[in-house]
């Protein structure tokens, strides 16, 4: 995404659960070059919410996901050392499930791995992108085996 826009970049991303664990990618692009998140990225015109996340998930994973309901909604807004407005995305992150493919980092992804929930302090994941995975995992996700419920 290219820095200094001229309005905010509406982007998703996707909180993939799997048992006890969330699905990261390490960022192979700025910003956030070499910091595991979520996997997603911009909505392309003409593609809706859940067909950009069920995209870049694969883009980045390999996987394909179910998109489930909305998590939640947040600005990610940095700033240059000047005080300028380097990038705005307003993100929407979604809950997901996989549903086929082969774990891959691909696309703009240096890496692709499931994490377990009670792991993502090693993986130096931001205090906002745990947040949303602790919220998605408390609404949507059961802690033993059976699936998400939405």
């Amino acid at each position: 995404m290219r820095p200094y826009p001229d309005r905010p970049v509406v982007g998703v991303g996707a909180v993939v659960l799997e048992a006890e664990r969330v699905l990261l990618i390490k960022r192979g692009h700025a910003p956030l070059k070499g910091q595991w998140s979520l996997p997603g990225g911009g909505v392309e015109t003409g593609e809706t919410l859940e067909q950009a996340v069920a995209r870049e998930v694969l883009e980045e994973t390999g996987l394909t996901v179910e998109v489930g309901p909305i998590v939640e909604v947040l600005d990610r807004i940095s700033r240059d050392a000047d005080g300028r407005v380097e990038h705005h995305f307003v993100l929407v992150d979604f809950v997901c499930r996989a549903s086929g493919g082969i774990l891959r980092g691909a696309s703009d992804a240096e890496d692709a791995a499931w994490v377990a929930l009670q792991d993502l302090a090693r993986y130096d994941v931001a205090a906002v992108t745990v947040s949303v995975i602790q919220k998605a995992a408390s609404r949507g996700f059961d802690t033993g085996d059976r699936p998400l419920v939405w």
